[in-house]
């Protein structure tokens, strides 16, 4: 059995995959361009993927695949459809990145609500020292204990953060499409509007594309801060980092774009390095515990449709 591993840089340099050779031949490469797909994957009959595209253009030519699986959540690289109709299996991993992505998203709620940022700053760049005071208090932060922090999207990471968010002391609202009992659970607007801490946590669907756009980001509370550590499309990337600008909203933290790498012509690009604002690349995910939680899942995905069985089936 040939096994085709597509875009191992992206799981980071750490890693072994020599749990994998045990069903067969192993190919791996640190990275594949669109163009390379075909060659690459020409025989193979389990691919890994993370991000390279998955659809019919670099799938038609295939007659041997038997499985993908993907080294994620989120699958909206994979035209499912494409693989139900040619009898080609997909598998995902769930819960493996619940801990890293809760543990990010509280460390950016934290920081922005506490302007951590810009109090670094001012004593790295010495003018605490300059200054002749004990203490400095500005910009003003407040207590997160008794503020509002919303959450769109309950899944494993959504539900680990409202419990983290309950323990700070704040009331959570969640949006969630079939409602929970343990859990405040509202409308976008009413969340928008009332939020003083707002998180992501929703994967990519028809439904959730630009869930919180303009008119949703426009509702929000003048300091609030907003988090995106699930996927850049399902907001408005522009219209969050206008209403930043025209300062509607407190911060931003974001992990995740709609085009990644972020390109040069991204708006964040114009607010990167700003007070209150936390870009990072795509790492919300990946702590090494998490990464290593992710190989042993896709090991046991293999085994177990070489078995026959459906563990973690898409399709």
């Amino acid at each position: 059995m040939n096994i085709v591993m597509l875009d191992v840089k992206t799981l980071g340099d750490d890693l072994s995959f020599e749990q994998f050779e045990h069903f067969g031949e192993l190919s791996v490469y640190s990275a594949t361009s669109q163009a390379e797909v075909e060659t690459r994957i020409s025989d193979a009959d389990v691919i890994i993927v993370n991000k390279v595209k998955m659809d019919e253009a670099a799938l038609a030519g295939v007659k041997k695949l038997k499985l993908i699986c993907v080294t994620a959540t989120g699958y909206d690289n994979i035209d499912i459809e494409y693989c139900r109709a040619h009898g080609i299996g997909v598998c995902n991993v769930t819960g493996y990145s619940t801990d890293s992505v809760a543990q990010i998203t509280a460390a950016m709620a934290l920081s922005l609500y506490s302007h951590i940022g810009s109090y670094n700053r001012y004593v790295a760049e010495g003018r605490y020292t300059l200054s002749g005071v004990q203490n400095h208090l500005n910009p003003v932060y407040h207590e997160i204990s008794g503020k509002t922090w919303g959450i769109l999207g309950l899944g494993n990471i959504g539900r680990r953060v409202a419990h983290i968010a309950e323990a700070l002391g704040c009331m959570v609202l969640v949006f969630k499409r079939i409602p929970d009992e343990h859990f405040m659970c509202t409308d976008v607007d009413t969340i928008c509007s009332n939020a003083d801490i707002l998180s992501l946590h929703l994967p990519l669907t028809l439904d959730t594309y630009n869930i919180l756009n303009a008119r949703r980001i426009n509702m929000m509370k003048q300091n609030a801060v907003l988090i995106n550590v699930s996927r850049g499309a399902v907001m408005d990337e522009d219209a969050a980092v206008r209403a930043y600008e025209n300062g509607l909203i407190g911060g931003l933290g974001i992990d995740v774009y709609s085009s990644e790498p972020i390109p040069e012509d991204s708006p964040y690009m114009r607010i990167a390095g700003k007070d209150n604002v936390i870009l990072t690349p795509h790492m919300a995910w990946g702590a090494y515990e998490s990464r290593v939680r992710c190989m042993k899942e896709i090991e046991k995905n293999i085994d177990d449709f070489l078995r026959g069985g459906k563990r973690n089936r898409i399709v």
